[in-house]
Parts: structure tokens; sequence; C-alpha cells
């Protein structure tokens, strides 16, 4: 919804609440319900305030449910420590860590006093087998903060993770298979313009995955897409004045596309079945 391009040293979590404003000023008319999720770099208290703020200045008003990461300092890692073991309930029992989640009960230390608290979530990681994390603890935190009181703990934390996966996993796929990662020229402007591309294309494969795709390219990255979908081997043939393109058994087998075909207009492309394979028929152009 908005995306803002910015000099190498300034960090993450740096004005946050400007670029949110922008996203949610952009969202259309239709919108009735609002949610927000994010990473620890929006972790500020400008920042959740205006999202716990129903008469919010500068956004919708109403609502927004919103989780977003808390920082681990001091205060609240010593509240998750002293949580009684009764407390904890399973999580994730992974191959190699044992994951907990409990709530916490927490209130910063410059949260004002008249606000209405909020909610902490906390995570508690154990590896098995001993095992020590790369900072030597036996044991590692993690905490989200929210103003959503109707899920249970795990079901929040769920979907708080729903958010694109991890941003990291978005910069990954933006930059290394989306172009982002060489920049066309030195130009601060022109650099920014070729990033917002590369993110409106992300958008694009995003809706194309849930909206049009089979399920099993639900969580295909843009490689495998440019292989299954976008590059499709054929033979071009031209008779009657038309350009044909004769594809394999590859193409039917993206023939669920089609499940709710509109009816074609003139010089429209037409998705013909002819025995194993499919004729892709376009108009010649004048």
């Amino acid at each position: 919804m908005a995306d803002e391009y910015r000099d190498g040293n300034v960090g993450a979590g740096m004005a946050t609440l400007p670029l949110i404003q922008r996203a949610f000023a952009s969202l259309p008319a239709t919108a009735t319900a609002y949610y927000f999720r994010a990473d620890t770099a929006c972790y500020d208290k400008r920042t959740l305030q205006w999202l716990a703020d129903p008469a919010r200045p500068g956004g919708p008003r109403g609502p927004i449910g919103f989780t977003v990461g808390a920082d681990m300092t001091k205060d609240l890692h010593a509240v998750c420590a002293a949580v009684a073991e009764a407390t904890w309930q399973l999580f994730e029992d992974r191959a190699d860590e044992r994951v907990d989640c409990t709530e916490v009960e927490f209130t910063p230390g410059d949260w004002p006093k008249r606000a209405q608290p909020l909610r902490y979530v906390a995570l508690r990681i154990r590896k098995k087998q001993g095992q020590l994390f790369a900072s030597g603890a036996d044991t590692k935190y993690l905490a989200i903060v929210s103003n959503r009181w109707e899920l249970a703990p795990a079901a929040l934390l769920r979907w708080h993770w729903q958010k694109a996966g991890t941003i990291e996993l978005v910069h990954d796929i933006t930059k290394n298979e989306l172009g982002a990662a060489v920049p066309p020229c030195g130009r601060f402007g022109a650099n920014a313009a070729w990033y917002r591309l590369s993110l409106l294309t992300y958008n694009v494969l995003s809706a194309l995955k849930s909206l049009a795709l089979p399920s099993a390219l639900s969580a295909a990255r843009p490689k495998r897409l440019r292989y299954t979908v976008f590059t499709l081997a054929g033979r071009l043939l031209s008779h009657a004045g038309r350009l044909r393109v004769r594809v394999g058994a590859a193409a039917e087998r993206l023939a669920g596309l089609l499940a709710a075909p509109v009816p074609p207009t003139p010089g429209e492309d037409r998705l013909q079945r002819s025995g194993p394979q499919s004729i892709l028929r376009h108009a010649v152009p004048p």
C-alpha cells in the first residue's frame, strides 16, 4: 500500500508513522475493516498510540486490529523470565526446539498512564538436547504487542506471522528474484522508482497466486512461476491469416486457470483444446 526508499544509513524504525498513515490513506473507500501487522521496527510509542486510538488523527476512524513485534528490553525480559512454569503453553514442538507461549502483564515505562493498556503475548524458545543459542543462553524470549483481545494467544501469534511470512523473505524475493538488488543508476529518485516497480511486481504475483493460480502454486516463488506459467515452450504457426502458438501438455495442467471463463470478444485470445495439445490463437494485428 505504501513504500519509502531510504538512504542506507537510515534505520528501519525511524519515522514509521508517516509511512503507515500514507498506507491507510491509500486504501479504497470500500474498505470497512482495518488491520495492521509489523515487526519490531514499528514498535514505537507514537505509532502504537495512533493505531490504538479509534479517533486517530490523519487516518481512518474506528478500530484497527494490530500486532507489532515488541522490543525485548531488560524489563520485558525480566517479566517473561518470571512467568511461572505452569503458565506456559506449548505452541510448537519443532525438531530441535520447543516453543511455548503465554500472556504477560507489561506496560512500557513511557506508555501514557491514561492510555488503554495493550496486550503482550510472549514466546519462550528452548533448544532440545541441552543445546545453546549463539548468545550462549539456553532460552530465548520473543513478544508481540496487540490490541486484539478476542483471539487466544496461539491464534494471535499465528495471525501475526501471516504478515507476508517475514519481511526478510519479501526483501529476498524483491532483491534476488525481481531485480531490486541492482539499482539502474546513481540517481536516488530513479533507484526509488526501480524498487517501487519491484514491489508492485511482488504484489501482482501475490494476488495472482491468491486469486487465480492453483493451490499447489500458492507458495511458489517468482523463479518457479517463471518456468511454470510465464515461459511455456510453444511453436509459432501461421494459418489463415492468424498466428497460432501450439503448446504441449504442460499448458493442459494450467487449464484450471480457466475455471471461470468470460465470453471472448473480437480480437481476444482464445484457448482451444485439440487432443493432447492446446492451440492458443491470436488475431494478427492490422
